[in-house]
């Protein structure tokens, strides 16, 4: 995958399918410590302790349309290339989460991204879905919560391409406004 984003995606498919009711993602970065960190994590059904143990194995997948599961062996990957490392926590009828760590300056480190366009997208195919996207960096915080703005425009979901319009331009900005420097904007 090319950009972070696009990981954080695939992950958050795993959640949806899991069927999660609140998806986090948490991510943070700061250029004075050279560190950059992402959390997803989901209230979903979780993995039983066998599976958990080979998740990261790209022949060990719970699809049954095909029998290699790529996303979380090349987000590890990835991290370890950029100085880091991906750990998993899950617990039956809990949840799981997924961390993953880089250097944020390692040159192999992959850009965020589009994480606007990635959360708009999660948000008008899953509109039963709470998702919550935090965002720190050295200058300051963001935090977005898709229950909020329905209940704020008081809206069952999101399937007006206008306010997705909006809603991704407003979380580029509120980016841009602490500092994030790698976001891609399509």
């Amino acid at each position: 995958m090319l950009t972070l984003a696009l990981n954080i995606l695939d992950i958050v498919q795993n959640s949806i399918r899991a069927e999660a009711s609140t998806i986090t993602i948490d991510i943070g970065e700061s250029i004075k410590n050279d560190f950059m960190d992402i959390r997803v994590s989901d209230n979903g059904k979780g993995m039983p302790e066998e599976l958990l143990s080979k998740v990261t194995d790209p022949f060990v997948t719970t699809r049954t349309t095909r029998r290699i599961g790529m996303g979380l062996p090349l987000l590890k990957h990835q991290a370890n290339l950029a100085g880091g490392d991906l750990s998993i926590e899950s617990h039956q009828g809990k949840g799981t989460s997924t961390y993953v760590t880089f250097i944020l300056g390692h040159v192999d480190r992959q850009p965020l991204g589009d994480i606007a366009g990635v959360m708009t997208i999660l948000m008008s195919a899953n509109p039963e879905i709470n998702f919550l996207y935090n965002h720190k960096t050295d200058t300051g915080e963001y935090r977005f919560s898709s229950l909020e703005i329905k209940e704020y425009l008081g809206i069952g979901d999101f399937n007006d391409s206008h306010l997705l319009a909006d809603i991704k331009e407003m979380i580029n900005e509120n980016l841009k406004d602490i500092g994030v420097f790698d976001i891609i904007k399509s």
